[in-house]
């Protein structure tokens, strides 16, 4: 502990100084972004058609099922998500633009999108580089796990979101078309306001997914503790009920997509955040008995 401490006063800088390195650390991550803008434009398109790969899973289900004047199931639904295998069905994707330069706005937001999700390795780098001075050596070692556990947490949930969630909530969303006598109600979304539903749910999925790396970063600097979340699980569940109910589409499947994971990550942040405390009560009694002897 000695040694630790020596080592933070030696790292002890005027405000200047930390000024200066912040702005150096918020230069390198703007240019991460930046190049990451640059390359994402020149892929817009494939990666516009990366995003559209739901709605065609979900279009080529119904419209085969349409076609073969089968009924809607959510089974044929799950299979049709584990091949990822879109069928037409006689009956081509559709997306319109109504404005002359929306599709070329849409394209802007799928290169910012896509720059802030290749950049986040980055910046989060930087982050921790700015604050590692300030920490002990031991808890610059407790503190890097996360710096991986964020990436992975966050591609689990965009995860969720691309490969069930849009496509049950699109293929829904195509199963309330109306089509009788002279009547025709279809749907075909705007490419901005599909293009919006998907990076929202990604990103909302997302930062959801880092609930057990905030809990766990507050259980560590000691600002929670984990009796506190298991008195407070109720508030908890109904807190998350709330914001799913927000972030999701507004019907109860998308909403319980989200809900539900999220209120297991909560169980697993309590069991993270007691082993931190058995570990440090562990260690307290440890240099107690070093003082003792």
């Amino acid at each position: 502990m000695i040694n630790d401490e020596a080592e933070i006063e030696a790292s002890r800088a005027p405000l200047l100084d930390h000024l200066i390195e912040l702005r150096s650390r918020l230069i390198i991550s703007l240019i991460a972004v930046f190049i990451g803008f640059c390359v994402c434009f020149y892929f817009a398109d494939p990666i516009f058609k990366f995003l559209i790969h739901p709605f065609e899973i979900a279009n080529g289900l119904f419209s085969a099922q349409r076609s073969n004047g089968a009924k809607h199931g959510p089974f044929d639904l799950i299979l049709a998500l584990i091949n990822q295998t879109p069928t037409t069905g006689g009956n081509q994707l559709r997306l319109i633009y109504t404005a002359a330069l929306e599709l070329f706005f849409a394209k802007l937001k799928v290169a910012g999108f896509g720059a802030l999700i290749a950049a986040f390795p980055i910046i989060a780098w930087q982050l921790y580089r700015f604050i590692a001075p300030g920490l002990y050596r031991r808890e610059r070692y407790t503190v890097l796990p996360f710096l991986v556990a964020s990436p992975v947490l966050f591609t689990i949930g965009a995860a969720l979101v691309y490969y069930v969630m849009l496509p049950f909530v699109l293929w829904f969303s195509l199963s309330q078309q109306i089509s009788t006598g002279g009547v025709t109600v279809e749907l075909t979304p705007k490419v901005d306001e599909y293009l919006s539903l998907v990076t929202t749910l990604v990103l909302a999925f997302g930062l959801c997914f880092q609930l057990p790396v905030v809990l766990t970063l507050a259980g560590l600097a000691g600002l929670i503790s984990s009796k506190a979340l298991r008195s407070g699980r109720r508030y908890a569940i109904l807190g998350i009920a709330v914001v799913a109910a927000i972030v999701t589409p507004p019907d109860p499947i998308s909403m319980l997509m989200l809900a539900g994971p999220i209120v297991l990550l909560y169980e697993i942040s309590i069991w993270c955040v007691w082993l931190i405390e058995r570990r440090r009560k562990k260690e307290d009694e440890d240099a107690d008995l070093a003082v003792i002897n």
